[in-house]
């Protein structure tokens, strides 16, 4: 495949500035720190893999893999993302995979490239042996396994859902594309900006192929993306949106739609695939500098202040319940309901209140007893709620 796309990439090519590596704001003292594994496996990719353990991780908890974008790295998107802020606050392992720049000048993930899309080959292997080593080490949970990543990264989010839907139970795409989108130089432009077109089953099939015979339980998805984003064109929302809706059995039609805050919306496809629009936001990773429970990470060149995207991720996967889980979905199958946790309900935001399993603050709804917030305060937005004690919720969307 030729080379000069990763030097000339112009889909990616600020550097992130210094003072995007500032501390999450609000964060705790921290003990644990983000470690470098040296060896995890073949690792085709050659790759190198950062991981991150708080303290007081339990056995069988969720693992996380967070890929950066180009020009950053491990480090820089453990900083800056929130997601620290929420496995020391929910107890769960982080992995994040970096890119070197002897395989990639501006340390690109290669989406683009034929043998690092493929099972078994190139970065992704690398990838699914980070995942084997921290189940194996951290003694993290293997069905409990999600993935996300920006820009360069949410393209290689995309790789793995696609190549190992074995593996993972979710992954959330950050202004990222489709499944291969692009498999060559001039490909790749095009699906950067303007996007590529293709029909649901079209994108589907291309998911389909990547591990031919598979037929078991695929992730569920998230398309987070900027309305206002130059670099990679808000249509590879709508493209992934198609690709994965068929992939997953459910109509391009949402089932529900919300309006979070930071100018965020959420569009729901049968539970299985949510979209979130933020309008005006340009190619970054949606973050909300603050130390209440929904804020998180830091401003920046690639992070702009609108909402904490690892907090809704965070919730949406369930990740400060206690397991078994749901998991990956089959295109036919209904989520199953936990055996471990109470009675669950479905309602809106205000019948919640009402009921009094939720309250209200400031035009914004919180679930009593975890204090998850569930969005605005109105009869449109809608939750399911699992008792986990005495006056005690937690947001259980996938199972109510």
């Amino acid at each position: 495949m030729p080379r000069l796309l990763r030097l000339i990439l112009p889909i990616f090519a600020t550097l992130i500035t210094a003072g995007a590596l500032a501390a999450t704001t609000g964060s705790p003292a921290y003990a644990a720190t983000l470690s470098t594994v040296g060896s995890f496996g073949s690792n085709p990719g050659n790759l190198t893999m950062y991981s991150y353990r708080p303290d007081g991780l339990p056995s069988g908890a969720p693992l996380v893999v967070a890929m950066h974008g180009c020009t950053q790295n491990a480090t820089d998107y453990f900083t800056n993302s929130g997601w620290r802020k929420y496995a020391d606050l929910w107890k769960f392992a982080l992995v994040l995979p970096e890119q070197k720049s002897a395989n990639n000048s501006t340390s690109c993930f290669n989406w683009f490239e034929t043998g690092d899309t493929a099972r078994g080959s190139g970065e992704p292997l690398s990838i699914k042996q980070m995942v084997d080593y921290a189940v194996a080490n951290y003694g993290t949970n293997s069905s409990r396994v999600y993935v996300t990543g920006l820009s360069a990264g949410g393209a290689m989010t995309a790789v793995m859902l696609a190549t190992y839907p074995d593996v993972f139970a979710g992954g959330a795409i950050m202004s990222g594309l489709p499944y291969r989108c692009a498999t060559s130089m001039t490909a790749a432009y095009s699906c950067m900006n303007p996007g590529v077109d293709k029909t649901p089953a079209a994108w589907g099939d291309l998911v389909r192929s990547a591990y031919s015979g598979y037929s078991g339980a695929r992730p569920r998805v998230a398309v987070w993306h900027g309305t206002a984003d130059t670099t990679v064109a808000p249509a590879n929302a709508t493209e992934l949106r198609d690709q994965w809706t068929n992939v997953l059995g459910v109509s391009q039609t949402p089932t529900s739609t919300a309006a979070l805050p930071g100018g965020a919306s959420l569009s729901n496809y049968g539970d299985k695939v949510k979209v979130y629009l933020i309008s005006g936001m340009t190619h970054a990773t949606p973050v909300d500098p603050g130390s209440a429970t929904e804020q998180c990470g830091t401003a920046g060149t690639y992070y702009k202040d609108t909402i904490c995207s690892s907090y809704y991720q965070a919730l949406d996967w369930q990740l400060g319940t206690p397991g078994p889980t749901t998991g990956p979905t089959t295109p036919s199958s209904s989520p199953s309901t936990n055996p471990t946790l109470g009675p669950c309900t479905r309602a809106s935001n205000y019948a919640h209140v009402v009921a009094g399993r939720a309250h209200q603050s400031g035009g914004y709804t919180y679930a009593n007893g975890s204090n998850q917030n569930m969005g605005l305060y109105n009869v449109f937005t809608t939750h399911g709620l699992r008792q986990t004690g005495t006056n005690s919720y937690v947001i259980d969307d996938t199972a109510c």
